[in-house]
């Protein structure tokens, strides 16, 4: 989760501040993203106030050591004036309230961290039970800014017995808060704006009960709050602060009056000048809780216990909530490993299996960290780490994130031998409408291409017809290496001389006998191009070629620049398949133009490859990445519904090639019910709105959708994928109500 920590007793010190270091340490510790914010001085007993009028400026605070005062604090952050950014932790320090911190740390800061999901606020320095100490609390009212911003927000506290701060103690204290800030994030009550904690800061605590409370509704008894004295130039509220503390929390104590003797001066003036302190009868708060009956907050701390006190944004408690809270150590319902080369998709799942699962999965980094082999388990890793031995051993407890066999969708030369036999055998297919026919063929070196060629009759026939066509009426094709990723090796041509002299291009005299050929069995592995975008002909000897699809659709708002779409597609088990409705359009880097315009012989690839990996600065190229749903609304020769139209075509033509690779090339594309894989699935759409499938993708490259859209489709993708994959295998709940359309329900007859 990303949680922002705030206070009211200011950075880390051993006199005002003790704990707060501890509780962001925990909170790392387990796995969670911390944005801090705080007070840069003691602002206890403010509630949710704000200071009106006042500029605020904040400083940076770079923590020490845990338990020692070694922090340092910046008028800059790091990065500034030239200094080096190492990537420590920086908090953000606000002259101002706790309530003003939480308004700043949610809207002007820690944005590129992703939303925040839960504020919680404190430890404070001291207990907040009873509505005394509540309806004062800086702690409670920055937790109370949060709620009225619409966040969940929880106040923590700690009830202190001793100012000898253990460590100890104070770690036990933190773990057992993170325990239960988890629980409560997970188990979220209807009706409930935030939750005010109170822990006591004793040995042992995470061992006692933790408890649904009420607030306990007391009044001050004993008079006026603050003492009288004589002025004098030496206030110090911090020293009154400590005294305070001492005085009160640890013994219950009012803290001694010194009161003028005197109501009138000698001059008959009725009124005295006079200075005040703030000195609260604390043992009005111990009384009555002593006077109370059990099952309110002050009672429950007074016991030793962990108080949960569920609260509105209006202070008071909410109703029907009451019982044990049991933070046990029981075993998670399941467990997970995530093990991602690229960190973008990393922290993606991440948090999308934070958000969607919570405390019922526990994440470990390997086999060896389950308590024991048959332990329910999900993985998401890189497909050549994938235990697929458990995964095939155990159908029904073991779910992982890719098929091991898809070759007849995810490679081009399968794919187009998939959509052919399909078609052959289902004349009616939408694929003949939305699938160009291809040829493939295998070459070691162009010297043999007359050869490789002889079975592809209408394309030797088209570069034939060409020799006598004019410029406009050429029929261009499109050259796609079977097994290469990223737009390496794809060319376009419109005669046998122009084929020829790509594939020589391609051929280096010093790979004749050392080049390795790709195992077409190792399906995760991805042959890249030597040079850019070119190929090694001997390391790539499956090709594609496929009528070039001219002219596409263009867009004005676009400059004219070509673009596909990219699609999210999720297969799960045996089978079903749902494509994401947030998809992406990508653009090539410059304004498209007709092969037979381009003022060279060689075709620009700039103006006709969409795959952002070509471009320079990949997918920062700015504009070359959008959302498809913001495209243009109107379209010339296009009705307005255009885009809902393309959907349904892509939803179509999804379902049916999956169907094809399930049902027609079994021995390509083996499902397995205890599994489901992502795939990017990409369209080009022609100038008439027809939607024509180019490929399919397995491990697509999420990181091209880029930080602006990353939260709005790759995080919103993945979470859905728990939802719909994950949730229902393990028995904890069902899903599909987003963005995830269903387009397949085939029953292979393979079950876990």
């Amino acid at each position: 989760m990303h949680i922002l920590v705030t206070n009211d007793d200011g950075p880390p010190s051993n006199q005002s501040s003790p704990y707060v270091h501890s509780l962001v340490h925990s909170l790392q510790a387990a796995g969670h993203t911390v944005s801090v914010v705080l007070p840069h001085q003691q602002r206890s007993w403010i509630g949710k106030a704000h200071i009106v009028g006042a500029s605020v400026k904040p400083t940076y605070f770079r923590p020490g050591t845990l338990h020692h005062e070694d922090g340092t604090t910046h008028h800059l952050p790091r990065g500034s004036n030239g200094e080096p950014d190492d990537g420590g932790d920086e908090w953000v320090l606000i002259d101002s309230t706790p309530a003003s911190c939480v308004q700043i740390g949610l809207y002007h800061y820690f944005q590129e961290r992703g939303p925040i999901d839960v504020i919680v606020s404190g430890p404070n320095y001291g207990r907040n039970t009873t509505a005394l100490f509540a309806l004062s609390s800086g702690t409670i009212g920055a937790a109370m800014e949060g709620a009225c911003c619409g966040k969940r927000s929880i106040a923590l506290s700690y009830a202190f017995s001793s100012r000898n701060h253990d460590p100890i103690i104070i770690a036990e204290a933190s773990r057992h808060s993170v325990k239960l800030i988890e629980y409560l994030c997970a188990n979220w009550a209807d009706g409930v704006d935030l939750y005010s904690v109170n822990v006591p800061l004793e040995p042992g605590v995470s061992e006692n009960k933790v408890l649904y409370t009420n607030m306990l509704d007391n009044r001050w008894s004993s008079g006026s709050c603050f003492r009288a004295a004589e002025p004098t130039s030496a206030d110090d509220p911090d020293l009154q602060e400590k005294q305070l503390r001492n005085e009160g929390e640890v013994t219950g104590k009012t803290p001694g009056q010194s009161v003028s003797t005197s109501d009138t001066s000698a001059t008959g003036h009725s009124l005295k000048h006079k200075h005040f302190t703030w000195a609260p009868s604390f043992q009005d708060v111990y009384r009555s809780v002593e006077e109370s009956e059990p099952g309110n907050d002050g009672w429950a701390v007074k016991e030793q216990m962990t108080s949960v006190t569920p609260l509105k944004a209006n202070f008071m408690h909410t109703l029907g909530i009451s019982g044990e809270i049991k933070l046990s150590d029981k075993q998670p319902s399941l467990y997970s490993i995530i093990d991602c080369d690229d960190s973008y998709v990393q922290e993606m799942v991440e948090r999308a299996i934070t958000r969607r699962l919570g405390s019922a999965c526990k994440r470990v980094s390997s086999l060896d960290d389950l308590p024991e082999r048959s332990a329910p388990l999900f993985q998401y890793r890189e497909y050549e780490r994938l235990e697929f031995e458990h995964i095939i051993s155990r159908p029904s407890t073991s779910l992982a994130n890719a098929y091991i066999i898809r070759k007849a969708l995810i490679r081009k030369h399968y794919l187009s031998n998939t959509v052919a036999n399909w078609i052959s055998k289902h004349p009616d297919s939408v694929l003949r409408k939305h699938f160009k026919p291809a040829f493939d063929f295998e070459l070691d070196y162009a010297e043999f291409l007359d050869d490789a060629l002889l079975e592809a009759y209408e394309l030797n026939d088209s570069l034939a017809k060409n020799e006598e066509r004019p410029d406009s009426e050429k029929e261009w094709w499109i050259l796609k290496p079977g097994m290469s990723d990223r737009g390496q090796g794809i060319r376009i041509f419109n005669s046998e001389d122009q084929l020829r002299e790509i594939f020589e291009e391609w051929e280096d005299p010093s790979d004749d006998e050392s080049g390795s050929e790709k195992d077409e069995d190792d399906e995760d592995k991805d042959v890249s191009g030597a040079h850019d975008t070119g190929v090694v002909t001997s390391q790539l000897r499956h090709f594609l070629v496929q009528p070039y699809i001219d002219p596409p659709l263009l867009l004005p708002s676009s400059s004219n620049r070509k673009f596909h779409i990219r699609t999210y597609v999720l297969a799960c088990g045996s089978l079903k398949v749902y494509v994401f409705k947030e998809m992406l359009a990508l653009f090539a880097a410059k304004a498209y133009c007709a092969p037979h315009e381009e003022e060279d012989d060689v075709a620009d690839l700039a103006r006709h490859l969409t795959n952002t990996c070509f471009q320079e600065g990949g997918s920062s190229n700015e504009g070359s990445v959008r959302r498809f749903w913001d495209l243009d609304h109107h379209v010339p020769g296009l009705s307005d519904d255009w885009k809902e139209k393309i959907f349904d075509q892509i939803c179509a033509v999804t379902g049916e090639v999956f169907e094809a690779a399930a049902r027609g090339m079994m021995i390509h594309f083996q499902t397995l019910p205890n599994a489901f894989e992502l795939f990017g699935v990409d369209f080009l759409v022609d100038s008439d709105g027809s939607a024509w499938l180019l490929e399919l993708n397995a491990f697509p490259d999420f990181a091209q959708t880029g930080e602006d859209l990353k939260e709005a489709v790759v995080g919103r993708l993945f979470e859905e994928m728990v939802d719909v994959a994950v949730k229902p295998f393990f028995g904890l709940g069902e899903g599909g109500n987003g963005d995830l359309k269903l387009v397949a329900d085939l029953d292979l007859g393979r079950k876990a």
